[in-house]
């Protein structure tokens, strides 16, 4: 989405550019421009749905973030590491439930010098 609008902007350019030079446009300007105004003519429509949608689930999306935002920085600061976390699960009564994932325990820092069952103790 973020190129479309660079696209459009560049596109908004090129004929500000193009009349300021003395010199008229090059065959190569003149065929970016064409191209510029014909994918411009593509993502217009795509840019309109997106303004109507916005302004469609802009005020729930709103009123959502002010109920739910300090909760949100609460769960924030409290978890550490995500990535200990398996994503959230929605329950059929509608419960959210984030599991931690089984960690693995650490191995004993002795565990590996530690004599096995049949190895001869040095004395």
């Amino acid at each position: 989405m973020k190129r479309y609008l660079v696209l459009v902007f560049i596109a908004a350019a090129l004929p500000a550019a193009a009349q300021e030079a003395e010199d008229p446009p090059s065959l190569m300007e003149r065929g970016a421009q064409m191209f510029l105004e014909g994918l411009m003519a593509e993502v217009e429509p795509r840019l309109d749905d997106l303004q109507g949608l916005a302004q469609e689930f802009g005020p729930a999306m709103r009123g959502f973030f002010t109920e739910m935002g300090p909760a949100f920085r609460d769960l924030l600061s409290e978890v550490e590491d995500w990535s200990a976390y398996h994503p959230p699960e929605i329950l059929p009564n509608g419960d959210i439930i984030i599991r931690r994932k089984a960690e693995n325990p650490p191995a004993d820092p002795g565990e590996e010098d530690a004599p096995k069952s049949g190895d001869p103790i040095d004395l």
